[in-house]
């Protein structure tokens, strides 16, 4: 049996030769390799290069430097969450936002 990254990794396999495609991926870097996560952001790069339009929920700092876009949903977990405290470019986050999500973001970052 495939693993949930793994079953994702197919998913956008499947979808790399269409166009105008969404694409939703949960987590997506779980238990990749720090180089083998850089090859999935290539390969994002690519997808969105080909019209194609892709949603990520992750965590991971350097998916979300690299995003176009970021929604961060908080303050915290569970029912103390579920608010959006952050919409907008991660430069923006990285100014701007006093978020958990922002400050762990702007730590990550060599300015």
């Amino acid at each position: 049996t495939l693993s949930g990254g793994e079953r994702q990794r197919v998913k956008l396999a499947k979808n790399l030769g269409k166009k105008g495609s969404i694409i939703v991926m949960d987590e997506p870097t779980t238990g990749l390799h720090a180089s083998d996560i850089r090859n999935l952001l290539n390969l994002f790069d690519l997808i969105v290069s080909r019209g194609n339009s892709l949603v990520v929920i992750e965590h991971n700092l350097d998916v979300m430097k690299q995003a176009d876009w970021i929604i961060d949903i908080g303050p915290d977990g569970g029912k103390n969450g579920g608010e959006v405290v952050f919409e907008g470019v991660p430069m923006e986050m990285i100014q701007s936002s006093e978020t958990l999500t922002a400050q762990c973001l702007r730590s990550s970052c060599t300015l």
